[in-house]
């Protein structure tokens, strides 16, 4: 199983789901794309397999995934401060993968019905689905 993980800023959500998918799914294979270096960095760290950065990283890795993992920002045009580009969506929403979608509330996106939970369990939640696949 290919499972594409992408986030910004400081890559904290993308290290905390590295970690949690390396330790819960041994057979899967994860890719950690960046929308930049500090946040590959992070999450290379954490233990991904690969790591790359950029918007053609993501637009590669979404071809290749078979899940992809991130903030709910991935898939909206100039989220997180404007770190995700048009293309970087697009990809996002065009792949084949299926997608789970952290539910965070920056960058004025508010997701209705999710509630304030703590980021563990949130990641908790997406490992379940992650492995439920």
């Amino acid at each position: 199983m290919n499972i594409l993980i992408i986030d910004g800023q400081g890559g904290g959500i993308g290290k905390q789901l590295v970690a949690a998918i390396k330790k819960s799914c041994n057979a899967a294979m994860v890719t950690a794309v960046g929308t930049n270096s500090l946040a590959t960095s992070a999450m290379l760290k954490a233990g991904a397999d690969n790591a790359a950065t950029g918007e053609n990283a993501v637009m590669v890795g979404c071809r290749h995934a078979d899940i992809i993992v991130g903030p709910i920002g991935i898939v909206i045009a100039d989220a997180m401060f404007g770190e995700i580009t048009p293309a970087m969506a697009i990809a996002v929403g065009q792949s084949s993968a299926v997608r789970i979608l952290i539910p965070v509330k920056h960058c004025d996106n508010i997701i209705a019905g999710a509630t304030d939970q703590p980021l563990s369990k949130i990641i908790d939640n997406a490992i379940a689905q992650i492995n439920a696949f």
